[in-house]
């Protein structure tokens, strides 16, 4: 199967490399692109929000799958273009994106369906939320822009000052653009976090193997909130009690939701959990592979992923066993200094081989270009060096290792990844 992948980032890399595993992979595309997956997919400068430039693209090439793998497109219907087209598509259809391109479509469906999350308002007036701030008068509280913010759109506000400015960085400045019109309040939840990702064809869900992201820019979960700083898989805190639980109560209550609303799920759906004391409740969902969550996860994968992804698409994931490797992956996102604020781009970068790897590890390209043989930085997250072992400890070894191996000007990356417990 000739394959085009729509993406630029560390997340589109990885699944390109386990893309090309399969002996039915052929020649793969990715649109557009960065550095590093230029050694291993030929790169091609449409957008990914392109529709008509994909849909050429796929004819004429005769393309016989495409995988959407980020959220605006997504969200934009560019798999709906897809079908419309007759050409496959690996990804939710619009409607299905929902659940990640607007917060208030995805607690209005949790509430209506009981699946457990936070408690929680929506709001379309900047002076009304903050009133309800103050009449609740809990901190931290959460803060969250309704639409699509690249990951950046929730706010943790530890005091009243700190709301106040979230609700108008949100709704006046508008910081996130037309996603913050809307923004749902809510109750701030404790527990450690799990990222569990699914493979399902709308009627059957199998979950990948559990994992836990870091958001925060600094050790100590501290700074800033990112895209994510790094992962480790399998999630400690994941028992087998704990998977069964939420496959119960939170995993096919949610699939079955989607299709009572008229809008079965078909593709990648994350559920990004919070292990409370009153039990696991969805934080967030996204209708996709998440990134870095897909980096370790995939390293894991020892089914053929064109397997699964076929049988996503045909309703037939019933039909395939899937296998997991009984290792531990650790994923140590590099990002250039100053992210993820303002930073610099086109640094050079040193220590890779001409494919832009390292001994020891799987280097995911997120930020980088190639030119004149050399690889630069062009991006906020730049690289996520991922690694396994036998144990968390070996994998985070081992991933650290490589990361000493790799050098450009302002790197930064924390040097808790998997550390950190709550």
């Amino acid at each position: 199967m000739d394959i085009l992948m729509l993406g630029s980032g560390g997340r589109e890399h990885a699944l390109i490399k386990k893309l090309k595993e399969s002996p039915k992979a052929g020649k793969i595309y990715c649109a557009p692109g960065n550095g590093g997956i230029s050694k291993d997919a030929e790169c091609v400068n449409i957008s990914v929000m392109d529709k008509e430039n994909i849909i050429a693209f796929a004819k004429e090439k005769n393309i016989d799958l495409v995988f959407v793998a980020p959220d605006d497109p997504l969200a934009a219907g560019v798999v709906d273009a897809l079908n419309d087209a007759g050409i496959r598509a690996f990804g939710p259809v619009a409607k299905a994106a929902e659940i990640e391109s607007s917060k208030v479509f995805s607690k209005n469906l949790m509430k209506k369906y009981n699946i457990p999350t936070a408690g929680y308002e929506v709001f379309s007036d900047p002076e009304k939320a903050i009133a309800y701030i103050e009449e609740q008068n809990k901190f931290p509280t959460v803060i969250k822009a309704d639409g699509l913010a690249l990951g950046k759109g929730v706010i943790i506000a530890q005091s009243l000052e700190e709301a106040k400015d979230a609700v108008k960085e949100i709704m006046e400045d508008k910081k996130f653009g037309e996603s913050g019109n809307n923004v749902v309040i809510e109750e701030f939840l404790t527990g450690p976090e799990v990222s569990v990702l699914a493979f399902t064809d709308g009627k059957t869900l199998k979950p990948m193997i559990s994992s836990m992201d870091h958001k925060r820019a600094l050790d100590g979960d501290k700074g800033l909130n990112t895209g994510g700083m790094g992962t480790i898989s399998p999630n400690p805190y994941y028992t087998d009690d704990m998977a069964e639980v939420c496959m119960k109560t939170i995993f096919m209550p949610t699939v079955e939701a989607m299709n009572k609303e008229g809008r079965p799920f078909k593709g990648c759906l994350y559920f990004g959990l919070m292990l409370t004391p009153d039990g696991p409740k969805v934080i967030e969902y996204n209708s996709r592979f998440g990134d870095p969550e897909a980096q370790v996860v995939l390293t894991l994968l020892d089914s053929d992923l064109v397997d699964i992804v076929n049988a996503v698409i045909d309703e037939k994931l019933d039909q395939v066993d899937i296998k997991w490797s009984k290792d531990n992956a650790a994923c140590i996102v590099m990002a250039s200094g100053g992210y993820p604020e303002a930073y610099k781009k086109g640094i050079e970068m040193d220590g890779f081989d001409e494919n832009g790897q390292v001994d020891g590890a799987v280097v995911f390209h997120a930020g980088t270009k190639f030119e004149n043989g050399k690889f630069y930085t062009n991006g906020g997250r730049v690289i996520g060096v991922t690694a396994k072992g036998e144990t968390l400890e070996k994998a985070l070894d081992n991933a650290y290792a490589a990361v000493e191996k790799i050098s450009f000007d302002g790197a930064h990356y924390r040097k808790d990844i998997g550390r950190i417990r709550k």
